[in-house]
């Protein structure tokens, strides 16, 4: 097991400036309620924001050691790799990120329709707020524009000790035709977001069952503080087969649940907890039996090659995509084929052709 790596330095959030949004919202007039908060209008405004980032790559830890005669064609170089008994063109996912809101709506359109284009897998944000309001389901319903792509459903895991079973389960898997259902694991987010759901007791029975009952297997996902060998193995004996780490050093929900909560010093103190990537995706790695994908901070493709060389089956990213994708499904388009320029350029500067054989490059962690 590699050492937890030497971070590199943090950096702190700017200070907000005058117009950051309030904890709250405004009371309304006398004697009324104040209006009910849009929040995943909210994390996608915040997580559009650069001061969201962590501000540390652990990737620039590791170094691959450079083949000056690589003996390959670069033209042969095949990056595809099987998920979800479907071939993709490279080892990407488009991470999950929103759905539910007005805006949510464009933004999953155009990530599964530029997923499409490029043969990638694509997942949707939380799909709770469609369980409770059926009038949201068209925000995640993108079928129609990726209907050969692996497309994961998800839903938070924690929502199973709040009325959440199998049903609403297999509504989420239905809801959109997906191959898969994530179940996302975020104690960190809970505790901070103003209206946090903080009871995780007893939740990895559950997290099997619903892993036995369903027809389409079940992913389970951190949301950026990674997962532990130790976690991981606890969900591999309750038949979870395909972790996804979200590890530190990509977007800061702590940051963004602190904004949201009018609390910017509790945010910036668990800014960078959790375990980096590049340690997560060793951890579970090291638990047999499981498919790896490696999400948390990945911005471009030498990223993904580490990821992969480290022991990853799949490289998640999702602020990478969250810009283009309030754009154009062809802004999307762009910027996956130029993470997969990248790739194929690592692996030709390494002499392999395939992800399998990039797995055993030779990659070392310091100077």
């Amino acid at each position: 097991m590699s050492p937890t790596p030497v971070s590199p330095p943090i950096a702190p959030a700017p200070t907000p400036q005058a117009t950051a949004p309030a904890a709250a919202p405004a009371a309304g007039p006398a004697g009324q309620p104040a209006p009910e908060r849009d929040r995943k209008a909210e994390h996608i405004r915040l997580a559009l924001e650069q001061r969201m980032q962590l501000g540390a790559n652990y990737f620039d830890d590791y170094h691959f050691e450079h083949a000056a005669l690589p003996e390959i064609d670069f033209d042969a170089i095949d990056p595809g790799v099987d998920f979800l008994g479907k071939r993709l063109a490279a080892p990407l996912l488009i991470s999950s990120m929103t759905g539910g809101t007005a805006a949510a709506a464009l933004i999953n359109r155009n990530l599964a329709a530029g997923a499409e284009r490029c043969g990638i897998a694509v997942g949707l944000g939380s799909q709770r707020k469609a369980l409770e309001d059926p009038g949201k389901a068209d925000t995640f319903q993108v079928r129609e524009v990726a209907p050969s792509v692996p497309l994961l459903a998800n839903l938070g895991a924690v929502q199973l000790n709040y009325g959440l079973g199998i049903r609403e389960c297999l509504q989420a898997v239905e809801m959109i035709g997906a191959d898969a259902l994530i179940l996302h694991l975020n104690p960190l987010q809970e505790a901070i977001q103003p209206e946090g759901q903080r009871d995780f007791a007893g939740l990895l029975p559950k997290i099997g069952e619903i892993a036995r009952a369903l027809p389409v297997p079940v992913i389970a996902k951190e949301i950026g503080c990674g997962v532990s060998a130790a976690t991981a193995r606890a969900l591999a004996g309750q038949g979870i087969r395909i972790v996804d780490t979200a590890g530190v050093g990509g977007t800061s929900w702590a940051r963004i649940e602190g904004e949201r909560a009018g609390d910017l010093d509790l945010g910036e103190v668990f800014a960078g907890w959790g375990i980096p990537t590049p340690l997560s995706i060793q951890q579970v790695r090291s638990v047999g039996g499981l498919t790896v994908i490696a999400s948390g901070g990945l911005r471009n493709g030498l990223d993904v090659a580490k990821a992969l060389a480290l022991g990853a089956d799949l490289a998640g990213m999702a602020f990478p995509f969250l810009q283009p994708a309030t754009e154009s499904p062809e802004r999307v388009v762009e910027k996956v084929q130029r993470i997969v320029l990248e790739l194929k350029i690592c692996m030709f500067c390494l002499g392999v052709k395939t992800v399998a054989e990039l797995r055993h490059a030779k990659l070392r962690k310091g100077s």
